[in-house]
């Protein structure tokens, strides 16, 4: 079966082909970051409109970069939900006309679901059941994993995701739009142990986050250490290194009770987050230490991409699963409604 997939939730657009006997075809995907960036965040608006321009010619150049015919189609996959309602739409809109002008079953994906199957791509995929952390821009949780469609949230962010509050900090040290890379990327050069940041809500049992506290002892911190000069280039650095210290340390933290609570040794990351070095390293180390597994996407398969949709999508419709006519979007969206398969 050969599924288009169509990512629209938010400020990427992605699409691709994928076969469910020859695996990816091809997949394409833009970026909206140099629209936003003037005003330090995405303008839903701005972003539904850019959807509009570039889903279309995305899906010809997909077809062309596959070397089929749009008539070769079997499904449609797209994101319904969660999202940004006006963006989730144009996906959906486009979505829903392919399958009705082509005949062909159209299904809406959870947008976290393809995330979470992202690893599915890879050469040497996970095996059920296992628990993965979904960490991105949007979204912190922690999932039991027990087959497609059987999820259970185990814990997620009470406040900002961690994506989020990278992005957050990155804009508090005067970094580009978005600021997680960037923040990752200065960290690299920052001296590891001048400054320690809090591990929130470790020090208490559960498997919830909340990052907004970080995010505010960084900004003391910025405060306290430019009051009679500005911040210098290092001392930025040196914040950048405690901060994504702290983050990961307390997704490892995290990732290791749901784990031990879960009596399991296989453990997914996926979303945006996901492609973070230090995180990555963190997470193989403290996975050594239990003779567990940890997998990940590669870095173009973490982000927004049509590919994620196009394999969530297929694995359903191979079930027999399709959509109606109606063109739905779910801004809010739990995992734990899906059906399974």
């Amino acid at each position: 079966m050969k599924v288009l997939g169509i990512e629209t939730s938010c400020d990427e657009t992605g699409v691709a082909i994928y076969d469910s006997e020859q695996g990816l075809l091809a997949d394409c995907l833009y970026s909206q970051v140099e629209i936003h960036a003037k005003y330090g965040g995405v303008i839903p608006e701005l972003a539904s409109r850019d959807h509009i321009r570039k889903t279309l010619p995305l899906i010809q150049e997909v077809i062309k970069e596959a070397g089929i015919k749009q008539e070769d189609l079997d499904g449609i996959a797209y994101t319904a939900g969660p999202g940004l309602v006006g963006a989730l739409l144009v996906g959906a809109s486009i979505g829903r006309a392919f399958g009705m002008g082509l005949n062909i079953p159209a299904i809406g994906v959870h947008h976290m679901e393809g995330h979470l199957l992202a690893p599915m791509l890879e050469a040497n995929p996970p095996k059920f059941p296992f628990v993965a952390l979904l960490v991105s821009g949007g979204h912190t949780q922690l999932v039991k994993v027990t087959g497609i469609g059987q999820y259970e949230v185990l814990g997620e962010s009470l406040d900002d995701a961690a994506g989020e509050a990278f992005d957050k900090v990155g804009k508090m040290l005067g970094l580009p739009y978005p600021g997680g890379p960037h923040v990752a990327k200065l960290a690299l050069s920052g001296e590891a142990g001048r400054f320690t940041f809090p591990r929130p809500m470790t020090n208490r049992p559960g498997l919830d986050f909340s990052f907004s506290g970080l995010k505010t002892f960084v900004r003391n911190t910025i405060a306290e250490e430019s009051v009679h000069s500005p911040l210098s280039e290092q001392t930025a650095a040196d914040i950048a290194n405690a901060f994504e210290v702290a983050v990961c340390s307390t997704l490892a933290i995290k990732c290791k009770r749901a784990l031990e609570k879960t009596r399991l040794k296989t453990l997914i990351i996926a979303g945006g987050v996901s492609a973070n070095i230090e995180l990555r390293r963190v997470l193989e180390l403290s996975m050594e230490k239990i003779n567990g597994k940890l997998f990940y996407a590669q870095p173009r398969f973490c982000t927004d991409n049509g590919a994620m949709i196009a394999y969530a999508g297929c694995q359903r419709l191979l079930a027999g699963q399709s959509d109606d006519y109606s063109i739905n979007a779910q801004p809010r969206w739990s995992l734990e409604t899906l059906t399974s398969i």
